[in-house]
């Protein structure tokens, strides 16, 4: 505690961890520089100040002699990819499982009081919207058939904020623009708004919500049981990611719909939670049915052809959206369903990009040093991909994987990169090529 002084209008702080302590009748000239306590008490100097939010010793670790190195961020990375890439490979292989590729998902972000809080830096709401960004992006970059539209839930309500859609930048440019905390959430309203859109989902999509939630209450106006037994009785699937701490009826949700509840220790954490929810889920295995699909492929109009634009009621030129072969009305974006005749509107690469999802690429072994040094002479000293090499300054070898197939190997980036975006390895590729 600060205590103010007598007659003379000194400032008198506790003593500083060197011993050194203010005389009472010194004036203090700048009321900026207050001096900050830390979590024990005493008060931190200026240089500690500095670093004390950064946290950057957190970075360090410990050598083998004692010494102190910057953590080697990089391999950390793809140690926590790995992790993910072995436990979806052995899910895979213990049963053949179905997926949802065409997935429907309403992403509900708590705007509570309780996402101004700043255990997060700067606050758990500039964290949550900056990695649900990122999530909305690679979320169609890995289901380009599917769509996705966000809710918020602030002062007991629940409000849609986008429509459910194929366009990332649509979503993102709305969700930036809403950013304000007030009041508290109700996840009952939240459940009760997102059941009424998703109800009317068509049979063959798979019906998800992902709930990024950083209350520890929720304030409902009636039974939130019932509203959890209408979920799964629609068969929506319903996910939680925390960032405080877990609460029961966010598991009671989960467990009931067949999602996953996890909270997040930190922004990496919260960051590895969510795009965890990128691929798609296997689908329950009661609610999985196979149909067949009618889709449309639309294509381009002339240039000279004015035409509505079905989805936004804006006159526009036939080259500025796709015609659909059915009704012959103007769209902006693909993959979309036609307002006018309700067909499923794709493009080709769409469905090629969803096919990686049924035969994906088998994990990479990875390569210990002194098998990859007895492979010097076989090629094993450069990566197949970027040709880059594996030889460290010290003339060891650093850290690789390789393909149990075609037996070449690759460095940690191009794994990454094969099995994250190419979803083809480039060994096996060229032996099939070749044959």
């Amino acid at each position: 505690m600060y205590g103010v002084g007598g007659g003379g209008g000194g400032f008198n702080a506790p003593s500083t961890a060197s011993g050194r302590r203010r005389n009472k009748g010194e004036d203090d000239d700048d009321d900026d520089d207050e001096e900050e306590e830390s979590g024990e008490g005493r008060v931190l100097e200026a240089w500690e100040r500095a670093y004390a939010d950064d946290r950057s010793w957190e970075a360090l670790q410990e050598d083998e002699s004692g010494l102190l190195r910057p953590i080697d961020t990089k391999t950390l990375v793809h140690a926590q990819y790995r992790r993910r890439l072995l436990l979806r490979s052995a899910a895979s292989a213990s049963a053949r499982i179905q997926k949802g590729l065409i997935r429907y998902l309403y992403i509900v972000i708590d705007l509570s009081r309780a996402a101004s809080e700043m255990d997060y830096r700067p606050s758990r709401m500039a964290v949550v919207a900056k990695h649900a960004e990122a999530f909305i992006r690679e979320f169609f970059d890995q289901n380009p058939l599917s769509h996705v539209g966000i809710v918020t839930i602030k002062d007991g309500i629940s409000h849609r904020l986008t429509e459910i859609g194929g366009s990332p930048e649509s979503q993102i440019k709305a969700l930036m623009g809403k950013l304000e905390c007030s009041g508290d959430p109700s996840l009952q309203n939240a459940l009760e708004l997102v059941h009424g859109y998703l109800d009317q989902v068509p049979s063959y999509g798979h019906k998800e919500v992902l709930i990024l939630y950083s209350a520890l209450n929720t304030c409902d106006p009636g039974d939130i049981m019932e509203t959890i037994g209408k979920c799964k009785k629609s068969k929506i699937r319903c996910s939680v990611i925390g960032l405080s701490a877990e609460i029961f009826i966010c598991k009671h949700l989960c467990e009931e719909t067949g999602g996953s509840y996890t909270v997040a220790l930190d922004e990496s954490h919260f960051k590895e939670l969510l795009l965890e929810h990128a691929p798609p889920p296997p689908a329950i295995a009661e609610y999985a049915a196979a149909n067949l699909i009618k889709m449309g492929f639309p294509q381009r109009g002339a240039e000279d052809l004015i035409s509505i634009c079905s989805c936004h009621k804006k006159i526009k030129s036939g080259a500025e959206g796709y015609i659909c072969p059915r009704c012959k009305v103007n769209v902006c974006e693909l993959p979309t369903e036609c307002r006018t005749c309700g067909l499923t509107l794709v493009s080709s690469p769409h469905l090629a990009r969803s096919y990686h999802h049924l035969f994906p690429v088998q994990p990479f072994d990875e390569v210990s040093s002194m098998y990859s040094n007895k492979l010097g002479q076989k090629g094993g000293q450069k990566c197949y991909g970027c040709q880059q090499s594996f030889i460290n300054p010290d003339s060891q070898s650093s850290l690789h994987v390789r393909c149990p197939k075609c037996n070449q190997h690759f460095c940690l980036d191009c794994d990454i990169y094969i099995h994250e975006s190419l979803h083809n390895c480039p060994g096996c590729e060229s032996r099939r090529s070749s044959s």
